[in-house]
């Protein structure tokens, strides 16, 4: 039962936090982003915000600084939308699994086009 709960608790709070980033945030530095996945400790008090931001290695640091500094207005916001006790402390990381789903698709595409001319 719990972790039903959890799983439904790190819905809400990825759906939350991308309207937050998407309609609040005013922020230059936050480029393209899209939260990806969050995970949820059993005892609700953290939750990793997984990102995936469109742009280069420098954007991304910026963008991951930018939500660093404003990590105490998006917990407060989410707090406000979800009702629970206590909200949970946000851990924001990357997602790369588009970038490598990407680069393993180019890399397939390469190896048709040089054995399709074979």
């Amino acid at each position: 039962m719990a972790k039903v709960r959890v799983g439904r608790v790190g819905e809400q709070i990825k759906k939350e936090i991308s309207l937050i980033i998407q309609q609040e945030l005013k922020d230059p530095r936050i480029g393209f982003i899209t939260v990806t996945g969050v995970e949820v400790t059993n005892d609700l008090s953290q939750a990793k915000v997984y990102l995936s931001v469109l742009g280069s290695d420098e954007q991304k640091e910026n963008t991951l600084a930018a939500l660093a500094r404003s990590k105490g207005f998006l917990r407060s916001e989410l707090g406000k939308r979800i009702q629970l006790r206590h909200t949970p402390e946000l851990i924001f990381k990357f997602d790369s699994s588009i970038e490598y789903g990407s680069r393993i698709e180019a890399l397939l595409d390469q190896v048709n086009r040089g054995n399709g001319g074979v």
